[in-house]
């Protein structure tokens, strides 16, 4: 009988030990941002647990097979403004453009801040005049331009020119148009402690290689290199959103015309 009391507590004893294993193990499991998928018929497949736990458990692995995948359940947020810095780099010189971004719905306005040319073999920089920098602002249909401080502006027929294309930012969603065996590499990264799916594409015809990274959280293009025969030629980042989002004034022309008007 003594016996039996003594193999009982053993059992609940080791029971006990490895619940106690068990609950350590989840309390330091790390909290991931990767991308979770919805099922193979594209519903989201239902579980009894909580999001934190479907979060830290059931994520996709990033690679050329899945990726696109991953791409297509990023969503770019509605509404948000940030700095962009794009460096356009040849044989001998390059040309950093710092640029100021703001979205809201259809409508995206883009500022250069400043464009600066370096020349290499004299080691000099010159800057392109403040009444040269180019304003815009686009709703996919129509784009406004006007320069520098001038009040006059330019309304034109937007046609293939994106808001991308007025970024001069690629346009990360190309990536679900590209064939499986377009795709070197695919994975996720982290970039100055922002995490990204990164993909990157067979060199093309012409020797170009595209290298996107993707953030998790905000859906938007955090940086991207553009590469011909190994060497870089197009680089551009942009690592966080503004506090503070657009208002009515980013969407109003240089002599008053409102745009677009938002709730303060």
């Amino acid at each position: 009988m003594e016996q039996k009391r003594i193999t009982r507590f053993l059992v609940g004893l080791a029971v006990l030990i490895l619940l106690v294993g068990v609950l350590l193990a989840r309390s330091v499991l790390p909290q991931t941002t990767h991308i979770v998928l919805p099922g193979e018929d594209g519903t989201d497949e239902e579980s009894g647990g909580s999001s934190e736990e479907e979060s830290a458990v059931v994520q996709v692995e990033i690679t050329p097979e899945t990726v696109q995948r991953a791409i297509a359940e990023l969503k770019r947020p509605e509404s948000y403004c940030r700095a962009v810095t794009v460096d356009d780099l040849w044989s001998g010189g390059s040309a950093r453009s710092r640029l100021q971004v703001a979205v809201s719905g259809d409508y995206t306005r883009v500022d250069e801040v400043s464009v600066t040319v370096h020349w290499e073999e004299s080691d000099q920089e010159s800057t392109r005049p403040a009444s040269q920098y180019r304003h815009t602002i686009t709703n996919g249909e129509d784009t406004w331009i006007w320069y520098g401080s001038s009040t006059h502006w330019t309304k034109v027929a937007a046609g293939d020119i994106t808001a991308d294309d007025e970024q001069h930012i690629p346009t990360y969603e190309d990536i679900l148009n590209l064939d499986v065996d377009q795709i070197a590499a695919a994975d996720y990264r982290t970039l100055s402690g922002v995490e990204c799916i990164y993909v990157e594409t067979e060199q093309d015809s012409s020797g170009y290689v595209q290298r996107y990274w993707v953030s998790v959280e905000t859906g938007l293009l955090t940086a991207a290199e553009r590469l011909v025969e190994g060497s870089p030629v197009y680089q551009m980042a942009s690592l966080a959103l503004d506090e503070e989002g657009p208002t009515t004034a980013d969407f109003t022309l240089p002599d008053g015309w409102v745009l677009l008007e938002l709730p303060e």
